[in-house]
């Protein structure tokens, strides 16, 4: 049996931290910007790692799927093929690519790109949350 409990808690501490990004009040301090920018991006690389991971204990336990490679993105190439993927496989190699981008370098170019895929990747992860587990988002 696959436990979502780790992917639940990672995507409402990102769904919360993205929430207090986009409502922070541009009057505060630089650092205090930086620092939540910072902590939606770190809580998107757990959410990726956790959701990831519990994909291909789906796509070997679920569907049976014989030979299921131990990386992101071909894992997400075979959700995609298996039609588990609300969006294309294009958008989801985006945020394989962000989670790339951002291991190593929180600022500047790369984590304005990963920050302006938040909310495309919250509702594209939720809705493979919900098929994966058949449990609704709360």
């Amino acid at each position: 049996m696959i436990d979502y409990d780790n992917l639940q808690k990672a995507l409402k501490h990102l769904e919360a931290q993205y929430a207090n990004y986009k409502t922070l009040d541009p009057a505060q301090p630089p650092l205090i910007q930086e620092a939540v920018a910072e902590s939606v991006i770190q809580r998107f690389e757990t959410c990726y790692d956790a959701l990831w991971k519990v994909l291909k204990r789906y796509l070997i336990e679920e569907l049976g799927l014989p030979e299921v490679p131990n990386s992101p993105k071909p894992i997400l190439r075979l959700a995609n093929e298996n039609g588990l993927l609300a969006s294309t496989a294009e958008l989801w190699m985006a945020y394989a690519n962000a989670r790339i981008g951002t291991a190593h370098d929180y600022s500047g170019e790369k984590a304005q790109a990963a920050l302006a895929l938040m909310e495309a990747f919250l509702s594209d992860a939720t809705a493979l949350y919900q098929r994966m587990s058949g449990q609704p988002w709360t």
